[in-house]
């Protein structure tokens, strides 16, 4: 059985990216473009892994996070952060958050690979 991802991504080319990335890797994928269904479809589809921007319209990804984290069904699930935030004191506030990786754009594939990888082995 594939490992799940939810992906929370609102721009429609990096969403795509994101999933065909993961889905050539052997993941199953979901794809979300807006904050404030990703909680919903969190439960739904139970992910092992949530990949989420962290500019998202209406919801925020920081704040999407902390609802998570704040969620009992979905507090242990590992979150990765995908942000043009690029800055030491951005990835420190979306760590506090409760992102387990932070991965800044644009990106390398390699390196977000291996960042899935850590996270979902």
């Amino acid at each position: 059985m594939a490992n799940r991802v939810l992906v929370v991504e609102d721009n429609e080319l990096n969403l795509k990216l994101f999933c065909d990335l993961l889905r050539a890797h052997g993941f199953e994928t979901e794809p979300v473009s807006d904050g404030r269904e990703a909680l919903a479809a969190a439960h739904r589809f139970a992910p092992d892994l949530v990949v989420t921007d962290i500019q998202l319209p209406h919801v925020s990804g920081e704040a999407l996070i902390r609802q998570m984290r704040a969620d009992p069904v979905l507090a242990r699930t590992p979150v990765m952060a995908v942000t043009a935030y690029a800055g030491h004191e951005d990835e420190e506030r979306i760590r506090a958050a409760g992102a387990n990786a932070y991965v800044s754009k644009p990106i390398s594939l390699s390196r977000f690979m291996e960042e899935v990888r850590a996270l979902v082995p």
